[in-house]
């Protein structure tokens, strides 16, 4: 999806805040980098070979564009018969984003069942994106009108991908492949491509963090979305950063806790 400013962007204080909330919370759902699903996973179904599952976690992040910061805060909660709830928000001044998705977990496969995003005050919008059991089509709502989408087993909402990515390689630990994924969003579902770049030592708050990086791949050769994961903190999106036209935006964590404790380095 092609990020471009508004019209007028950054004429006033108060278009830059809205506009950094906006990337922001992009970012940190995946429109920006991608997670990734395998186009065919040998352990697509549940089965005794699973070794690991998500567990829950807080995470905090500091994202950082055109001089400006905001404070981010992306939780994941367990419920009953494997569903997870994942929330992501943030707020700065008059403004903020909130964005719920919900899912259950077969094995190694994320099975999305809604997505919810609410901005407030400047960026007061709402999207949703429901996956009805049996249905061979996803309702997606985008400018106040409704969509019909068409469903595969692989489609994913905005904020699960990234869910997705770490079930598998917590469960099949080995990065270097190419990842493919189907994310509806808005009135289409769309394809993204990752691939994994190398293993990388990322300076944060916390230290120095060992990551796998993955780049998504664009058309257009101005933009840039990267992504790097901590395999010591069950593959925690450590950073994400995305250029386009010369712009960019990082997100970068600050700190988390993974079942109550928290992450440190070595």
């Amino acid at each position: 999806m092609a990020i471009q400013s508004p019209r007028g962007a950054f004429n006033t204080r108060r278009d830059h805040i809205s506009w950094l909330l906006l990337l922001a919370g992009w970012a940190l759902a995946g429109l920006l980098p991608a997670g990734a699903v395998a186009a065919a996973s040998p352990q697509a179904s549940a089965g005794p070979d699973i070794v690991s599952a998500l567990r829950p976690y807080v995470a905090h992040y500091k994202t950082t564009t055109r001089g400006m910061e905001l404070s981010l805060t992306r939780k994941l909660k367990t419920g009953p018969s494997d569903t997870y709830t994942l929330t992501n928000g943030g707020k700065i001044m008059v403004v903020g984003f909130h964005e719920v998705s919900v899912f259950r977990v077969e094995g190694t496969r994320v099975i999305p069942k809604s997505y919810v995003y609410q901005g407030t005050g400047l960026i007061n919008r709402r999207r949703e994106v429901h996956f009805t059991p049996g249905s061979d089509t996803i309702r997606s709502l985008y400018k106040e009108q409704w969509y019909d989408l068409p469903k595969t087993e692989r489609t994913l909402d905005r904020m699960s991908q990234l869910e997705q990515v770490r079930l598998l390689l917590l469960n099949d630990p080995v990065p270097a492949k190419d990842f493919s994924i189907q994310v509806a969003d808005g009135k289409r579902v769309k394809d993204y491509q990752l691939v994994f770049v190398g293993e990388e030592l990322i300076q944060t708050p916390l230290g120095s963090v060992p990551t796998l990086h993955f780049k998504r791949l664009h058309d257009n050769a101005e933009r840039k979305s990267d992504i790097w994961l901590a395999p010591d903190w069950d593959y925690l999106m450590v950073k994400t950063v995305h250029i386009d036209g010369g712009s960019a935006v990082e997100v970068l964590l600050s700190s988390a806790s993974i079942e109550g404790m928290p992450v440190k380095t070595q």
